[in-house]
């Protein structure tokens, strides 16, 4: 079934013992961290199967298939979230490599590390040599280290689904466990059997954590407010886009990367102030030739309240007609009663409004996946486009539409040339916000955007 296997560990988290177990395994070879940054293998090794530090820098692949091909029997090693990046995508993108995860409290395994760098101590064989010390927990320095195995945790799982594989989960108190190493034995595919634990690697600092630390109080208050379960983050729902590139416009030597439901409008029209005609319906191919034939460019994009862009988003789209899949579906699932697209010039205030507040509670659904309907441009949130055209461009510039005129004066300075003014987009009719906003809808645009006014910060739009 495998023939290597990859654990997926960090400092401290028992790996050194897990390793020590695998090796007294019959067939089985674990050969330390490979591709640590300062060694092979182990600590001060330099050389390992021919291959030195140099080389292995230039040929890591290489040199892991090298390990493979001379160790008889399973081939594996254990990959830290600091190792080597290049390696990690060909080994969780290959299915006969078997992924052993090792997890451990990350406070413990905090604490563990700070001890260890007091010490020296890394590992311990005899008991009665182990160098015991108290360290003082730092609530900014543990932030980073939980940042860290987090996010490598979370890259890890994402590349066991994509590749539609698993893993083999062990957490630092399972290690303990024979049972559980010899299920790890079978999960490996190997005959072999461990009756005991090693005894080589003893346990270090075994006391309980407020024990290993000078400052316990300040631990905990630190620990208490930390969103372990992160559970104020906003979920997000919403499916990948592509970046856009054919909706990009340039004029001079700025490359407007357009945000749908924008003032799209208004930013076209200054970028015709420049002279000439506007470069746009980009390919990826002719955009890397544009950015080439304007060195200094400058790109940027424009940012929009949302309670303001899905106002002009429902009046210019829907409405209209022209997104005549999401209107049916107002009116016959949602229940709207939107009139024909020439007769909604003529909807009196209160039917707009009340439309308009139910459209809001639509895209809430929408954009969380609980409709049939597909996220149109125009409504999807703005970080989401963002991190989409991120994919091609990063613009140099992102500006919010209340301040649209003086960032845009800045930019083009930037790029060596003189603006034109803006002339802001006006909010046209039948009934501009202004005249319908209430609370309600301000809440309902929140609750529809909600990753969008965390990310950007934006506060109520006031009419």
């Amino acid at each position: 079934m495998f023939d290597s296997f990859v654990m997926l560990a960090g400092m401290r988290t028992g790996s050194n013992f897990l390793e020590a177990n695998l090796n007294a395994l019959p067939g089985v070879r674990c050969h330390g961290e490979l591709f640590n940054p300062h060694f092979i293998g182990s600590k001060d090794c330099t050389a390992l199967f021919g291959h030195d530090l140099t080389r292995r820098e230039a040929d890591p692949l290489g040199f892991l298939a090298r390990v493979r091909a001379e160790t008889r029997g399973l081939s594996g090693f254990r990959y830290f979230h600091d190792h080597d990046p290049r390696v990690l995508p060909a080994v969780m993108e290959d299915p006969r490599c078997a992924k052993i995860v090792l997890t451990r409290n990350p406070a413990e395994s905090y604490v563990s590390l700070k001890i260890a760098r007091e010490t020296g101590q890394w590992k311990l064989t005899d008991a009665t040599r182990l160098r015991a010390a108290t360290v003082v927990f730092d609530a900014a320095e543990f932030e980073a280290h939980l940042e860290a195995a987090q996010t490598f945790q979370m890259q890890v799982m994402r590349g066991l689904q994509v590749s539609g594989q698993t893993a083999f989960y062990l957490d630092y108190e399972d290690l303990s466990e024979v049972e559980v190493l010899n299920g790890l034995a079978r999960f490996l595919g190997v005959d072999g059997r461990l009756s005991a634990i090693d005894g080589t690697l003893k346990k270090q600092n075994p006391q309980p954590i407020r024990d290993k630390v000078a400052n316990p109080d300040e631990m905990a208050a630190s620990l208490a407010r930390l969103d372990c379960f992160n559970l104020s983050r906003t979920p997000n729902f919403e499916p990948r886009r592509g970046a856009g590139v054919p909706g990009f416009v340039a004029g001079g030597p700025l490359l407007y990367m357009p945000v749908r439901g924008g003032p799209e409008g208004a930013v076209r029209r200054w970028l015709e102030g420049f002279g000439g005609p506007l470069a746009e319906e980009f390919s990826q191919k002719t955009l890397r030739q544009w950015k080439k034939a304007h060195p200094g460019h400058r790109s940027f994009t424009v940012l929009r309240h949302p309670l303001a862009r899905a106002h002009a988003g429902f009046r210019d789209q829907i409405l209209t007609g022209r997104l005549p899949e999401i209107r049916q579906a107002l009116n016959r699932v949602h229940k709207l009663d939107l009139p024909p697209p020439d007769a909604a010039g003529a909807m009196e205030a209160a039917a707009f409004r009340e439309a308009f507040l139910g459209f809001l509670r639509f895209l809430r659904l929408n954009l969380s996946g609980q409709t049939g309907l597909r996220v149109s441009a125009h409504f999807a949130s703005q970080g989401n486009v963002l991190q989409s055209m991120a994919q091609i461009q990063v613009p140099d510039l992102v500006v919010r539409e209340e301040r649209m005129g003086e960032a845009l004066a800045y930019l083009a300075a930037e790029a060596g040339c003189e603006a034109p003014p803006v002339a802001p987009e006006a909010d046209a009719g039948p009934h501009p916000l202004a005249s319908i906003w209430g609370r309600d809808l301000e809440d309902a645009a929140r609750d529809a955007y909600a990753r969008d006014y965390a990310t950007f910060g934006f506060g109520c739009w006031r009419a």
